[in-house]
Formats: C-alpha cells, sequence, structure tokens
C-alpha cells in the first residue's frame, strides 16, 4: 500500500480576456451580468448529489468538533473500560454479553470487546482526529504546491527544471515503504527506549511525511498552469505597465487558479483519510488507546470471528464519508468547470 497521491485534475481551459481588460479571464462576468463564482455556486445548486454530499461531509466536520460536547452529554468517554469496571457488560471471553456487541440504551453503538470501552465515543474520537490529521495535510500539501508550481512555472528556466526534477523523484518514491522503514529509525532518535511515544509527535510526523510527499502532484498541475498562462496577453499587457512578478503573480495568475486548486484539496482530503487509517492499521501511525479510525479498524480485524459490530461502525463511517467527499468533489469540479461535466 502507498499513500494515495491525488490524480491531477484535467486542466482547466481559461476563456479569452477582453482585449479591454486586462484583469485576466477570471475578471470576465457572464452575459447576464453574474461572475463566474455565482454562476458556478447556481450550478452546484442543482446538482442533487453534490448538495447531500455536502450535508454529509458538512456533518462528519460537526461531530468531529463537537465530539468533546457530545461525549460529555452522552456522559462516557472513550478511554474508560466500563466492561471491566462494571460487571455484566462482558463475559469470560471479554465478549459483550448482550447482542449486537453489547448495544443499549447506555451504549449506543456498544461496547469494545476485551476492554470494555464505549464504541460511539471512541468512534466520535477516531473521526475527530483522523480528520484534523487530514485536513491540516490537505492545507498543507495546497500551499506548497501552489507556492512552487507558480514559481516555477512563472521563473521557468533552470528552477523549472529543478522542480520538475524533485517533482518526478517524488511522485515515483515509495512513500509508505519509506515511513515504514523510517519511523522506527525516527522514534529512536526522538524518544527514549523506556519512554512511550507522544501523541502530539506522532501526529506531526504523519502529517509531515504526508505533506513531504503529498505537495508535488498540485505542483506538478499548476506549474502545467502557469506555463500556457504565462503567454497570455493580460499577462503581457501587465508586464508592459510595469507590474511587479509578486502582482502578476497575485493579481493576474492565481486568481485564475483557483479552480484546479479547489478540486485538488476535494480530491486530496478523502486520499489523506484513508492513508492516514492505513497506516494506523499498518501500526506506524497513531496506536491505541488513541481513538483512530485506522486503530478501530485494526482492533476489530481481531475480534469480527466474536463481534462483528465493532468493525462495522467505524468501516461504514468512513466508506460513507470518503464516498461522500469524493461525490463533492466532483460535483464542485463539474461547478466551476462545466466543460469537463460528462
Amino acid at each position: 500500500m502507498t499513500i494515495p497521491t491525488p490524480q491531477a485534475a484535467t486542466p482547466v481551459e481559461v476563456e479569452d480576456a477582453k482585449p479591454q481588460s486586462i484583469a485576466g479571464p477570471s475578471a470576465v462576468k457572464g452575459g447576464d451580468g453574474r461572475s463566474p463564482g455565482k454562476m458556478a455556486w447556481l450550478r452546484f445548486k442543482r446538482d442533487r448529489t453534490g448538495v447531500i454530499s455536502a450535508y454529509v461531509v458538512i456533518f462528519f466536520f460537526v461531530i468531529a468538533i463537537c465530539a468533546p460536547l457530545i461525549a460529555k452529554l452522552y456522559g462516557k468517554d472513550p478511554y474508560t473500560t466500563y466492561g471491566q469496571n462494571e460487571p455484566g457488560l462482558l463475559d469470560d471471553f471479554g465478549s459483550p454479553m448482550l447482542p449486537n456487541g453489547g448495544i443499549s440504551g447506555d451504549f449506543w453503538f456498544g461496547i469494545e470487546p476485551g476492554l470494555g470501552r464505549d464504541v460511539f465515543t471512541f468512534l466520535l474520537y477516531g473521526i475527530r482526529n483522523s480528520l484534523l490529521i487530514a485536513a491540516a495535510t490537505t492545507l498543507l500539501v495546497t500551499v506548497i504546491g501552489i507556492a512552487v508550481g507558480i514559481t516555477a512555472g512563472y521563473l521557468g528556466g533552470k528552477t523549472d527544471y529543478l522542480v520538475g526534477r524533485v517533482i518526478d523523484i517524488l511522485l515515483a518514491f515509495p512513500s509508505t515503504l519509506f515511513f515504514i522503514a523510517f519511523w522506527p529509525v525516527m522514534l529512536s532518535i526522538l524518544v527514549p527506549p523506556d519512554e512511550n511515544t507522544p501523541v502530539w509527535l506522532t501526529v506531526v510526523s504523519l502529517i509531515s511525511v504526508m505533506t513531504a510527499f503529498g505537495w508535488a502532484s498540485i505542483a506538478r498541475l499548476l506549474r502545467g498552469e502557469v506555463l500556457a498562462l504565462r503567454e497570455r496577453e493580460f499577462v503581457e499587457a501587465a508586464k508592459v505597465t510595469g507590474a511587479s512578478p509578486a502582482r502578476i503573480i497575485f493579481k493576474e495568475l492565481l486568481p485564475n487558479l483557483w479552480t484546479p486548486i479547489l478540486i485538488q484539496a476535494t480530491l486530496a482530503l478523502p486520499a489523506y483519510v484513508t492513508a492516514e487509517a492505513g497506516l494506523a492499521f499498518l501500526g506506524v501511525g497513531l496506536t491505541d488507546p488513541t481513538p483512530d479510525w485506522g486503530v478501530m479498524i485494526q482492533r476489530g480485524s481481531d475480534v469480527y470471528q466474536s463481534d462483528i459490530t465493532f468493525m462495522l461502525f467505524p468501516g461504514v463511517a468512513m466508506v460513507v464519508f470518503v464516498i461522500a467527499f469524493n461525490l463533492l468533489g466532483d460535483s464542485v469540479r463539474d461547478a466551476l468547470d462545466p466543460k469537463t461535466k460528462r
């Protein structure tokens, strides 16, 4: 398994600018006076699949943000071993005594076999941690990809050649194998053998590694876009008026790149959710007792023969979130660039 690098979206064709305008194609409004942003929003609202997917994605982010509040109102936490502390919840073999994984009015999603932790709150905090790592990685990957891709495309020459070779190396590198091999070495350097690895160090390491290998895809896409845009009339006109390179990049080029940037970001986040869960499942990411989607699925693989319910909830939740976000990404792409709609 490799950390999935989001596939580059189809390059967006930029419409010709009006002769009297040097602000770039993004400044040109539609024939009815509406801006491209408003037209894209109207197209998105007419896409029922995209709207439903957006509601599902928002729901997951809301419960992730509100996980501590929900757990407090619910009256339980993901760390207490209720099955070992309260008699009558687990049998002599450590399996829930009640059917369907111990689901009851007190434990909505049942309890974990063996330790007896509450599955509902464990899943809430698992979603929270997974989305935090994936969202932070997506943000960093996007920012770095924008900076490197636009810089390489605009400057060209040796800078473009050097950045292009670095991108080729990163896209061809087996990032997951590197992380699995390098993880024990890094921990032996940063953490004494008699101490547990801090959770913050694991989170920072996950975000750093996925960012280091993830920015190349969006950088390559934006580099190609800038190479085409920098020869357009509105950019040449800006140069003639004496505009600085920074002004050309931020006022002329960047506004015409938001469509591929947004599309790439919506494709990247679900990919990093599954990548983080995969690393946790392999034991090189977050580990028990820290709540995480991958930790729950890894634990569920050990007990599924006696309690399939424990794996069911995190598995279904991840599938629903990833599918919804991918559908949302497709809808955003179709709304921003209707020419690509099938």
